[in-house]
């Protein structure tokens, strides 16, 4: 299968398994990762995701060319609709995403990884967006979400260049959170431990306030937090964490 999902401990691990075509997404695979992500949503022993790409050459190479010729606008429109709409289910997914990137992160590759709440990269990843190339522009929301991740000058560099940057440089820029050597699904999921044994509820809540920051302003920011901090006191996780830490203990979340 060219999307194949299976589960490492607490993680689930969503491979991208098309080396020969570089891991390219057809509409096919957009809709098998929608699949494998509406799956992972319902697991109650899953804790985070984990994407890679098969082979050692790339994560992702983008959208499959060929299927992007001769159709219609309405077609075109729709496309870039279904890639958006895979993509935004990690925002919504219970748990959060780490993209490994492995190799080649080009196009709708680095657009999945941008949708993803963290990314590693390999030290011979190498991004871009080079759409601007083919005489298009990105479609399934590098337009949107590499801005608030980067910045705008840096995003409008590589969107309107369509240069490609390699780990180091990526790193430096914000659009990594590290570059690792060895075994990058060792190293997603010696990463995804750092957070996975809070509690669930409180890292959701937690990530649904700073998603809001990119859209709001200041003030209304901050009431978005106050009523999010306040369910977050809800919890009988908060209870145990405050009682541990006044008793000088580990606290034992149950995800209530």
């Amino acid at each position: 299968m060219a999307v194949e999902l299976t589960q490492n401990g607490d993680c689930a691990v969503i491979t991208l398994n098309r080396p020969e075509a570089l891991n390219a997404l057809s509409f096919q695979i957009l809709r098998d990762i929608g699949a494998a992500i509406d799956e992972v949503a319902t697991r109650k022993d899953v804790r985070a995701l984990l994407f890679t790409g098969a082979g050692d050459k790339a994560f992702c190479a983008g959208a499959d060319i060929k299927e992007l010729r001769n159709r219609s606008l309405v077609d075109q429109k729709r496309g870039a609709e279904l890639g958006q709409s895979v993509f935004a289910k990690l925002d919504t997914l219970p748990v959060a995403s780490v993209a490994l990137v492995n190799g080649y992160a080009f196009g709708g590759g680095l657009e999945l990884a941008l949708a993803c709440s963290f990314r590693l990269a390999s030290v011979n990843a190498k991004f871009g967006l080079p759409e601007v190339k083919l005489g298009l522009i990105p479609g399934y929301g590098g337009t949107q979400r590499l801005p608030r991740i980067v910045g705008e000058s840096r995003a409008l560099e590589m969107i309107l260049t369509g240069k490609t940057v390699d780990a180091a440089a990526a790193e430096q820029m914000g659009l990594v959170n590290a570059v690792v050597e060895g075994d990058i699904v060792a190293a997603g999921l010696k990463f995804a431990a750092g957070f996975t044994g809070y509690s669930l509820p409180v890292l959701e809540l937690a990530r649904r306030a700073v998603q809001r920051a990119g859209d709001l302003s200041l003030a209304e920011g901050l009431r978005v937090e106050a009523d999010l901090s306040t369910l977050a006191y809800c919890t009988a996780d908060a209870e145990e964490g405050m009682a541990a830490f006044q008793e000088k203990r580990k606290a034992e979340f149950k995800d209530g």
